[in-house]
């Protein structure tokens, strides 16, 4: 990436991201655009077995919102006709919805890498029995949630008995040979607004305890730092803490890490089929593009989407403070770089 050094303008106008990438001699519209289409992020809706202080997707067991047959059956039509490498499918639970297993195997059908943003604990739900082993049939590469290795920690984030659940689950997919054969991350998220520990440490951490305590192995962890929006923005503000929370992130930002966003070659699908640069976009309502008629997935091929701007917002300073966060972990090993 090509850093644009002539002086920088900041504007009271822009947000707080692009004042920072504008302190730091970084074209937003040069510098910052849509790359060739690595990932398919399809939310199959907002309806999850759990309701985590943390989440983003303000998702829960009463949300309604959830993919229906028509829009999965149009966006499996696209998966066949334009094959992206790799399928990454979230919601809520996306479990819960009904055509989940219809997506997962289309999907591996066209030779697409399957992700499953699992919460681990849908795996112990009544009536959920199947997916475990539906996942390790189909090879779908597991990404869990597990905010830490101690039970205290994870009952203040996502609730009692969640991590008696959690390590069951873990269990589970460990017997049908997930964190060996088969791909098995976590998903650290801090408990508050901080910024996550270095993730190579953690890790280290995170398997010698889950070792010992659990028998539990996995492959990788990923440190995602909290977003600044709906349930964890509400909290914030509840305590008076937005502005130092958002103060710390733009304190941490890292221009190493833009050339890294997943925003650059993620494509984010809602449960409708519209089209957002990333999943914290949609739950913001900030449609790729920007303005005008929402754009749906068949509305486009990869080739259109190269070259686009994206969409940001102060919201994005989550995502290039200390060494960045993605939906697979840090951006970069670096820190500073200034």
């Amino acid at each position: 990436m090509a850093h644009h050094r002539a002086s920088a303008t900041l504007s009271p106008s822009m947000n707080r991201f692009a004042q920072q990438l504008a302190a730091h001699h970084i074209d937003h519209r040069a510098d910052l655009e849509r790359e060739t289409l690595l990932t398919l992020q399809l939310n199959l809706g907002r309806r999850c077995n759990q309701a985590c202080r943390h989440c983003h997707v303000d998702a829960a067991p009463w949300r309604t919102e959830m993919m229906e047959a028509d829009t999965a059956a149009r966006i499996a039509e696209w998966i066949r006709d334009h094959r992206p490498p790799i399928v990454d499918i979230t919601g809520g639970a996306p479990e819960m919805n009904e055509h989940f297993p219809f997506l997962v195997e289309t999907a591996r059908s066209s030779g697409a890498r399957v992700i499953d943003r699992c919460n681990l604990t849908i795996l112990e739900e009544d009536g959920f029995g199947w997916v475990a082993e539906f996942l390790a049939a189909n090879e779908v590469e597991v990404i869990a949630s597990l905010p830490c290795y101690l039970e205290e920690n994870v009952r203040r984030q996502r609730g009692d008995g969640v991590f008696t659940k959690s390590i069951a689950a873990l269990r589970r997919l460990n017997a049908l040979g997930y964190g060996t054969g088969l791909p098995l991350h976590l998903v650290y998220n801090p408990t508050g607004p901080t910024l996550p520990p270095p993730q190579a440490e953690l890790e280290a951490d995170y398997k010698e305890a889950l070792a010992r305590d659990h028998g539990i192995i996995f492959n990788r962890l990923f440190t995602i730092t909290n977003q600044p929006i709906a349930r964890f923005a509400d909290d914030l503000r509840r305590q008076n803490r937005w502005d130092e929370y958002l103060d710390l992130l733009a304190a941490n930002f890292n221009p190493a890490t833009v050339e890294g966003l997943m925003c650059r070659t993620t494509l984010s699908v809602g449960w409708r089929g519209e089209l957002y640069d990333c999943d914290f976009n949609q739950m913001l309502e900030m449609p790729l593009g920007g303005g005008g008629r929402p754009l749906h997935l068949w509305d486009v091929t990869p080739v259109d989407l190269a070259g686009r701007a994206i969409q940001t917002g102060a919201h994005c300073l989550a995502c290039t403070a200390g060494c960045g966060s993605s939906c697979t972990g840090t951006v970069t090993n670096q820190l500073l770089t200034f």
